[in-house]
């Protein structure tokens, strides 16, 4: 029994024990009242059960679909920290090879903000178009 069923089982205990005069117009509203309570107490209660169980169904539908998205597409190796041509690293640097030299170049976060930059190579002093877009190369990440 929930919470807002057992208060509106004590409303109608204390108003059943009462001296009221059910026959005035005050008794009449106030049993109507208490009869209107228990109703909405009952019809939420069963809205809970039902919610409970459609909360379920949707984690087992998510489920089964999770097993046939890696039926499908497989694991997604997008996050995957043991890619040899990693672009982070966890100190939230990011790592690009220079194109001309093959040098690792480590930028701050903040470079980035910006789609399209050019970047200056510390060590063959090469300019290098940054292009930063969100898209994955994996297969498996659609938007």
């Amino acid at each position: 029994m929930s919470y807002l069923t057992e208060q509106a089982a004590y409303l109608k205990g204390m108003f059943d024990g009462s001296d009221l005069d059910r026959s005035s117009k005050e008794g009449k509203l106030l049993e109507a009242l208490v009869a209107l309570v228990g109703d909405m107490a009952d019809e939420l209660s069963a809205m809970e059960e039902e919610l409970a169980e459609l909360n379920d169904t949707v984690d087992e539908i998510d489920e089964d679909l999770a097993d046939v998205e890696d039926e499908l597409y497989g694991e997604c190796d997008c996050d995957d920290d043991d890619d040899d041509d990693e672009w982070y690293d966890d100190d939230d640097e990011f790592a690009i090879e220079c194109p001309s030299c093959g040098d690792m170049i480590y930028l701050d976060p903040s470079l980035l903000e910006d789609s399209e930059q050019t970047i200056t190579c510390p060590n063959c002093q090469e300019e290098i178009e940054l292009e930063i877009t969100d898209d994955c190369d994996c297969g498996c990440c659609e938007d």
